[in-house]
């Protein structure tokens, strides 16, 4: 696979990633290095916010044109926001690779911000702020982000209703143009491209202009909060900890560990709440590994009267890892991650997520050495980060009331 990949900063600071693929079907992707943590409290949400209006017109495309151009070809089309990243992707037949780069290229370059589509928009965020309070799972761990972090982290990354009303055009055209010059820019490509056509693209359509992008201020926390809610009939709850940044070797002993304990059925946490006691039907991990922040985290859904002894049988279980945890049982660990890894390189759009993500943290090549670092993994790392994790958390439950 390594030998497929190709990646260069341009002279205009602009990176051009490919993992070239002899397959019919090609994922491309213009992607800022700006997230929420790079927003000021007061502003956040506005990340997330010039995401919606990208889409909504250039003074060649309006909205309805860019969604034709893709989807009349048999694209998909579609953007994301995080913590660290944004980023407008497509996934369509190599043949329209053109169209794709066009289309894309256009919108990251060249947004109207048209005032009254702006005011309508405002109001698409706030009904996906409401969807997101109003999913249990989603706002729990929404929730157990603001019990881990405090500053422009203790903040849902599509803003509150007070910072998204106090965003006005002004502020988001000065935060665009802060923000999207080419050395802040990344083009991911998945697919059956030529690489120095790319790089060409990237030369004749963005100029040199460069930019510096800040991290905003926010600190480690660890907190519990109980919260309770009419109209719902289960209890949705979240035991998380932080990963310490200090070297790589933390980063993959959480991914082992977070595999380990709830990463699918044969994990330790499925067996123990669901399996063994059928306190819940939903059991399930998430490694959040990231440039500036990282954290695990573990999601139950159970009745209410069993949150106390779902939350024990979690202290529980990492309290047996970093007793007894064997060689064994971490060999079998990494042979399942290998097998995930090597199952999440099928999809192109997938993969096209997985090399942004390892470009955001350091360089997109990074990806291939999965292996190689997952195997390097000790036991001890893995006992030691479970010790901690049992000693040092946060814990969210969002309960019928």
């Amino acid at each position: 696979m390594e030998a497929n990949f190709y990646r260069k900063v341009l002279k205009n600071g602009m990176t051009i990633i490919l993992e070239k693929r002899d397959l019919p079907i090609v994922s491309v992707a213009f992607a800022v290095r700006h997230g929420g943590v790079n927003e000021k409290k007061e502003e956040k949400g506005i990340s997330h916010f010039i995401e919606h209006m990208l889409y909504k017109g250039t003074p060649s495309r309006d909205a309805k044109k860019i969604a034709e151009e893709i989807e009349k070809k048999g694209g998909e089309l579609n953007g994301f926001t995080s913590e660290e990243i944004t980023a407008y992707w497509c996934k369509m037949p190599s043949r329209n690779l053109n169209c794709s780069l066009e289309v894309l290229s256009d919108m990251v370059k060249n947004p109207l911000f048209d005032e009254k589509e702006l005011e309508k928009e405002r109001k698409v965020i706030f009904e996906e702020i409401k969807m997101y309070h109003d999913n249990p799972r989603m706002h729990a761990i929404d929730e157990i982000q603001k019990l881990l972090y405090n500053g422009t982290m203790n903040i849902n990354l599509a803003g509150t209703f007070e910072t998204m009303n106090s965003i006005s055009r002004e502020k988001i055209v000065k935060k665009f143009k802060e923000v999207y010059t080419p050395n802040n820019l990344i083009l991911c490509v998945v697919g059956n491209a030529d690489f120095n056509e790319l790089v060409k693209f990237a030369e004749k359509n963005f100029n040199e202009s460069k930019s510096k992008i800040n991290l905003e201020k926010f600190g480690l926390e660890n907190g519990t909060k109980i919260e309770k809610r009419i109209g719902i009939d289960q209890a949705s709850l979240v035991f998380a900890y932080h990963v310490p940044l200090a070297d790589d070797k933390n980063s993959y002993s959480a991914i082992v560990l977070n595999a380990l304990m709830a990463g699918g059925m044969s994990s330790r946490l499925f067996s123990e709440i669901r399996e063994k006691r059928n306190l819940a039907y939903a059991v399930k991990g998430e490694s959040n590994i990231n440039k500036n922040f990282a954290y695990n985290l573990i999601y139950v859904g159970t009745m209410r009267e069993n949150v106390e002894n779902v939350k024990k049988l979690i202290l529980e279980e990492f309290e047996k890892v970093f007793i007894s945890l064997s060689e064994e049982e971490i060999k079998q660990i990494k042979e399942q991650l290998i097998g995930n890894y090597q199952i999440s390189m099928e999809d192109s759009q997938e993969q096209m997520v997985n090399l942004l993500g390892h470009e955001i943290q350091g360089n997109a090549k990074d990806f291939y050495n999965f292996e190689k670092e997952i195997l390097k993994v000790k036991l001890e790392d893995v006992k030691n980060l479970a010790k901690k994790a049992f000693n040092e958390y946060s814990f969210f439950a969002l309960v019928p009331k």
